[in-house]
């Protein structure tokens, strides 16, 4: 059988990523729908062929604003879509490549720890800089990020001053935490995972961030910004931070995992706006 003759085509984000389980529907010049299809894993379609005649082609697709095009089907039953662009609802197309700065009054660096097994304990770091170079491709982008070890601050004065300490951060020994992500892999239409290396407490560990892309814009300054939201989860004794603390009842005082918490805004070009 020639796997020509069929319905073929593809259906990508106007940044150039697969739609994946993108529905495409197909009717007459009646409004009689003749076949409903979807997307593969990496947006490609691969369908039966049509009769002979003019279509309507209709593309959906969950975040997606949908899309119509016309279809002409000759006698061989081959009808070839093409490649089908889907607009995101949000608008939130990636940025333009370059250089992005990203700017600490609009950003959190924060960090989630169980506390005595019952509840959460969440702090913040107040002074960290860094940078994003958005690639072409994107897969090729990089992240750099300096956070300072001592601006820890959950809101209690004796427990920051102890995480400070060696049992900790040993903010005195590494006084600076830095991250350096080199390479995204797509893991949907505006989520990607960013691979990086993580060096804390002077011990340099791989770490992938979870990001969401949440969109670009102008700002009252006359620039550009992108919006990201990032996650990670970290093992403490993968830095050598082993302090555990045990009560009488038997019961740890900090969990073993640490679950960071990125919010992100970067200004388009290598410096902050004087706001």
């Amino acid at each position: 059988m020639d796997d020509r003759r069929g319905l073929r085509g593809s259906v990508r984000t106007k940044d150039g990523w697969a739609v994946r389980h993108a529905i495409v529907t197909v009717t007459d010049l009646a409004g009689r729908q003749v076949a409903r299809e979807q997307t593969g894993e990496d947006g490609v379609l691969a369908a039966g062929p049509l009769p002979a005649g003019t279509y309507t082609v209709i593309v959906t697709a969950m975040g997606f604003q949908p899309a119509a095009s016309t279809l002409i089907v000759h006698g061989s039953g081959a009808a070839d879509l093409g490649t089908l662009v889907l607009a995101r609802a949000g608008g939130t197309e990636l940025p333009p490549p370059g250089p992005w700065t990203i700017d600490p009054a609009h950003s959190n660096v924060g960090a989630v720890a169980q506390h005595l097994g019952l509840s959460s304990v969440r702090g913040r770091f107040a002074a960290f800089e860094g940078s994003v170079e958005i690639a072409e491709p994107v897969e090729a982008s990089r992240v750099t990020a300096r956070i300072e070890a001592a601006s820890i601050d959950t809101g209690n004065k004796l427990r920051d001053d102890h995480l400070r300490s060696a049992d900790f951060l040993n903010v005195d020994e590494h006084p600076v935490i830095t991250y350096e992500g080199e390479g995204l892999t797509a893991a949907g239409p505006d989520r990607w995972t960013v691979h990086g290396r993580l060096t804390l407490n002077g011990i340099t560990q791989p770490v992938d961030l979870d990001m969401l892309f949440l969109g670009s814009g102008g700002d009252p300054w006359g620039g550009t910004r992108a919006a990201f939201r990032a996650t990670a989860e970290l093992r403490r004794t993968d830095f050598a931070i082993r302090y555990n603390q045990i009560l009488e009842a038997g019961i740890a005082m900090v969990g073993e995992s640490l679950k960071v918490e990125l919010e992100i805004q970067a200004v388009q070009g290598t410096e902050l706006p004087q706001a």
